[in-house]
């Protein structure tokens, strides 16, 4: 029998919204063409267009790797938290 101080940590926990946000937010900013759709402020003499794209290449890559430590981070506390209830 499973007593009750043994229980499963939650599913949905902030950490996770927080991972999950850093996943989803490049997908949002991407697909949310018509506030990118223009060609000013240029930058160097590349329209807004582009230039805001390429931004994103180096966020998105930044929220992935963040939410890759914190999916880490989590797991760890999760096999810890399960390690240490059975003993």
């Amino acid at each position: 029998m499973s007593d009750v101080s043994e229980a499963r940590p939650p599913v949905v926990t902030p950490v996770r919204v927080v991972i999950a946000l850093c996943l989803v937010a490049p997908f949002v900013a991407m697909l949310w063409v018509g506030s990118y759709a223009k060609t000013d402020p240029a930058l160097g003499g590349i329209p807004f267009f582009y230039w805001y794209q390429m931004l994103w290449v180096l966020i998105s890559t930044a929220l992935t790797m963040t939410a890759y430590k914190l999916w880490q981070r989590d797991q760890r506390a999760r096999a810890a938290h399960k390690g240490g209830a059975s003993e």
